[in-house]
């Protein structure tokens, strides 16, 4: 069987793991020349790790990034709202480089299983195939057509036509600096919440630590408003002098990460995401991680959720394709809508979820912080160990198909 897979990241290369597991020969069609992944840290939780331990992976994984064993919220000062510890769970949390988990995927497929320089047009569907087009004029003939093509994915866009992703209205920054300070606990996660702005710190290993800031769209630096959306991408200068102005005065390291961050690999997006739909594919195609549903990266699930696709995906085409009754017919069809349906809930629950968390981080108003700060010292017990535990336990492998 012939499965074309459309995007090189985290989801598209995990997919093609999955799949070659249960004996399909799937290829990678990447748009970029080389496998380089922009980006900085990225969160494998528990729930990712487990699919990664499948494909043979984790050690590779905890060997690049640094272990995650507790939580703690500060305010901008430097008090401590709470600290939780992480569930024990059978794998850690592991933090690490986005290319350095992208290379790990890239690597322990065959070289000639990834299609480089390869710009996803469109697709159609005549009859029991798929013909995927590209920007070169060439095109390819397939049985199945996965489209891992993220945020503004080309082909949700020929299948849905349901416009841009909603923006959120704040703006995040990410980076790595390259020495971790020398107070700073390993182990740890923090996040450091003020009024409209928030700044997250993590260890990576090999003594880097990666560091994210979100401030919202109208966001106050000094006496004057102005629009972190609207600073030149191309002057990577003034974004530093950017972020030491909106987080001047906050508890280090905050101004000494950002400070020891190279200018050129600070990373700026504003935040977007898209509400659940429950059409996936059509036919013989189905989309896959970003692609159907991005979310925000306030729960760090993002590229978890990716990878729990992957896993159901090639478990579908498993049992549907490789143990399907002589005579049953085409079983692709049956196969796809299995996985979109045992996916749909998950992905738009986390993604509600991490909304919703966005919102309250994200609040300015006096009395609001105020609110947070107080719900902050009962969540722990009342609402972020029972969430943790609930993502952090699912295994893709487990499903039931």
């Amino acid at each position: 069987m012939r499965i074309a897979i459309i995007g090189g990241g985290i989801g598209g290369l995990t997919a093609a793991l999955a799949l070659r597991q249960f004996g399909f020969e799937p290829r990678v069609f990447e748009q970029a020349p080389e496998l380089l992944e922009v980006g900085a840290a990225i969160l494998m939780w528990p729930n990712a790790m487990r699919v990664l331990d499948r494909l043979g992976l984790a050690d590779a994984v905890r060997q690049q990034g640094g272990i995650l064993e507790q939580g703690v919220s500060l305010d901008q000062h430097g008090k401590r709202l709470y600290q939780i510890r992480l569930p024990s769970t059978d794998l850690p949390a592991v933090a690490l480089h986005r290319a350095d988990l992208q290379q790990i995927l890239a690597q322990a497929l065959p070289r000639e299983a990834i299609s480089l320089g390869r710009v996803f047009a469109n697709w159609e569907q005549p009859a029991e195939t798929i013909v995927a087009r590209f920007n070169d004029g060439s095109a390819i003939e397939t049985d199945v057509l996965v489209a891992a093509d993220g945020l503004h994915s080309r082909a949700r866009e020929q299948l849905l036509n349901d416009g841009p992703p909603a923006a959120r209205g704040y703006i995040a920054w990410r980076g790595v600096a390259p020495n971790a300070p020398k107070r700073l606990p390993p182990a740890i996660a923090f996040e450091v919440l003020g009024r409209g702005q928030r700044f997250g710190i993590g260890p990576l290993g090999f003594g880097k630590v990666g560091w994210w800031a979100s401030v919202n769209k109208r966001a106050r630096d000094g006496a004057r408003e102005t629009d972190p959306q609207g600073l030149p991408p191309e002057d990577p200068a003034r974004t530093r002098e950017q972020l030491l102005r909106l987080f001047a005065g906050w508890c280090e390291p905050v101004e000494e990460l950002i400070r020891a961050t190279p200018v050129t690999s600070i990373v700026r997006n504003p935040i977007f995401d898209r509400p659940p739909v429950k059409t996936w594919g059509e036919g013989s195609m189905t989309l896959l991680g970003d692609a159907i549903h991005p979310i925000t990266p306030n729960l760090g699930q993002g590229g978890c959720l990716a990878i729990e696709d992957a896993a159901l995906l090639g478990r579908c085409l498993d049992k549907y394709v490789n143990h399907a009754p002589l005579g049953q017919g085409s079983v692709v069809q049956p196969a796809l809508q299995r996985y979109a349906a045992l996916r749909t809930g998950r992905a738009a629950a986390i993604a509600r979820i991490s909304r919703t968390y966005g919102v309250v981080g994200q609040w300015e108003n006096r009395w609001a912080v105020g609110l947070r700060r107080t719900m902050l010292t009962l969540a722990p017990t009342l609402v972020v160990r029972p969430l943790l535990k609930w993502l952090f336990t699912y295994d893709a492998y487990a499903v039931e198909i």
